[in-house]
């Protein structure tokens, strides 16, 4: 049976389906970041179409047809001739009719990490996809937002994707430097969206790269893989988006941060925000939902990829050890223990007792000091390349907690800070029950750090006595945001 012929139209194209053929046509729009205002720009850019995405597809891009002038004496526009997909082999349409994709997601998956792996790079390349560049996208994308906010999208929420975005941006240049010398950055698709990969009995099928500006397609190859899983979580499955950009990095060996996953899934997300405000300006309505959608999204993924420093503090006995290694669990965090590094400053084998009274043998204020230093050292380094932290120590002094603080303003990341209280024999039960090891408090050094600690008020109580439940308690204060 023929399939029928069919027309589809976006903010800079129109395609025509007919028979076993596509057709595209740009449409003679310029915008802040394309120019198809004549016939030789349009034909440059179909051209330059069809041979970027035969890296991908190279038996669906056939190649370009003149249009000519109703009396044939001259070229007036151009075509890209494509072989036509099975519309109901698109992956948007499976998702969206809950057919099963796993099995062709993990297919998708490593064809776009075969294909990462065998991209271009470059030295100017690399520029484009560093912590600089990143955030001048960020910042042209945010301005052709501006003139929507208040309008098409909530100014609160445009103020905070601008917010959280360079929040991150700001701690994270250790991090974006890696991927760069690490050869991450590479030309890639540039625009991979759900609507435009195939699931075909020979395998999928990945079209329409982003061909007109070769600066935005110089990308992070997880940021590249992150747009589908943006689009898989627009389309009501965020089951699936995370199984896909799972499946990309066990293809591709790049286990980045979670922190670095939530934001390019959020730039991603904000980019289709200011598609959608273009289309509504192009007389869409039903564009402005899309927007805000998208935007939203956005917002979400920034909020859950905000690197975080977690304090988890409290006396001996108060189960701050237990807190601190279930949250760090929970969220995908790295739990690090002023008992471990205390023990590792002096040579000494960290499950092995080296008990003394309060302020003397290893714990002396010149050796706390120490130990704490090291410890945000550890951290500071962790943070920088999008690594959450929770620092499990008793947070007694002031002064330490400020030097926390301060690292957690220099990195761009939220401070939460938790402080595990219980009764007084709770904690001295537990004290006598436990084994010797990294921990050498005794119940007389329970008291005595009692007596010498600074007030912490702007600390989250964790009870640990069986009044609250604790893990959910630490969880609440680790989504509430930063500390003021």
């Amino acid at each position: 049976m023929t399939a029928p012929v069919a027309v589809h139209e976006t903010h800079v194209g129109i395609v025509v389906l007919v028979g076993d053929r596509a057709y595209k046509m740009k449409k003679p729009v310029r915008t802040g970041f394309l120019d198809f205002g004549t016939p030789e720009l349009r034909g440059a850019a179909c051209r330059r179409e069809v041979d970027l995405n035969r890296r991908l597809a190279p038996d669906v891009y056939l190649g370009v047809s003149d249009v000519l002038e109703p009396d044939g004496s001259a070229v007036a526009d151009h075509l890209v001739v494509m072989r036509r997909m099975p519309a109901d082999r698109c992956l948007a349409t499976l998702v969206t009719t809950g057919a099963p994709v796993e099995r062709h997601l993990r297919g998708i998956a490593r064809v776009v990490a075969a294909f990462h792996a065998r991209a271009d790079r470059s030295v100017a390349i690399s520029a484009d996809g560093g912590p600089d560049a990143l955030r001048r996208r960020w910042s042209a994308n945010l301005a052709e937002l501006a003139p929507f906010s208040g309008t098409v999208l909530d100014r609160d929420l445009v103020a905070a994707l601008d917010r959280l975005a360079t929040r991150f941006l700001d701690g994270r240049e250790p991090l974006l430097r890696d991927r760069q010398d690490l050869g991450h950055i590479v030309d890639g698709h540039g625009d991979l969206t759900a609507a435009d990969v195939f699931c075909l009995d020979d395998g999928p099928r990945v079209l329409d790269c982003l061909e007109f500006d070769d600066h935005l397609r110089h990308v992070d190859v997880l940021d590249d893989a992150a747009f589908l899983a943006m689009d898989l979580e627009r389309l009501g499955r965020p089951d699936l988006a995370e199984s896909f950009l799972d499946a990309w990095a066990e293809f591709s060996g790049d286990h980045a941060p979670p922190a670095l996953r939530h934001h390019y899934v959020a730039y991603r997300a904000v980019v289709r925000a200011k598609v959608a405000c273009l289309r509504h300006q192009q007389g869409d309505p039903s564009a402005a939902a899309d927007a805000v959608d998208h935007a939203t999204l956005g917002l979400r993924h920034l909020e859950r990829g905000a690197v975080r420093l977690a304090l988890v503090g409290g006396l001996p006995g108060t189960g701050k050890t237990t807190i601190g290694g279930a949250l760090a669990d929970r969220f995908g965090a790295v739990l690090l223990s002023s008992d471990r590094i205390r023990k590792e400053l002096a040579g000494i084998d960290p499950d092995h007792p080296a008990p003394a009274a309060y302020g003397e043998g290893l714990y002396t204020g010149q050796q706390r000091s120490a130990t704490y230093r090291e410890l945000l050292r550890r951290a500071g380094v962790l943070l920088a390349r999008g690594e959450s932290v929770v620092l499990d120590a008793s947070w007694t002094s002031r002064e330490h907690r400020d030097a926390a603080a301060e690292l957690a303003q220099r990195t761009g990341s939220d401070l939460v800070a938790l402080r595990c209280v219980t009764t007084a024999a709770t904690a001295a039960a537990r004290i006598a029950g436990r084994p010797r090891g990294m921990s050498d408090a005794t119940a007389a050094v329970a008291v005595a750090m009692a007596a010498d600690t600074d007030p912490w008020p702007e600390a989250t109580p964790v009870r640990t006595d069986g009044s609250q439940d604790p893990h959910e308690a630490a969880a609440a204060a680790w989504h509430a945001g930063p500390l003021r």
